[in-house]
């Protein structure tokens, strides 16, 4: 599991990422419009990929791609 994949993951997932736009210390709700279902989105992509499971709280504690990352790391 890289930091690489991870944001190749995410930028799959919304269609409105351009790929190469996100890097680690992108802060993730400044790129697009975040919202509920965005989260959703998330937590699912999270799942399906590594078998982890966030919820709400992780993604709001998480400023950047990295933060994100590491809970998702520290839960795989």
């Amino acid at each position: 599991m890289t930091i690489e994949d991870f944001i190749k993951n995410i930028e799959t997932e919304f269609d409105d990422l351009e790929p190469g736009k996100l890097k680690p210390e992108t802060h993730f709700r400044e790129v697009f419009d975040w919202n509920s279902i965005n989260a959703l989105i998330l937590i699912a992509m999270v799942k399906t990929e590594y078998g982890a499971a966030i919820n709400a709280e992780d993604i709001q504690k998480s400023k950047s791609i990295n933060d994100l990352f590491e809970i998702v790391k520290s839960k795989v």
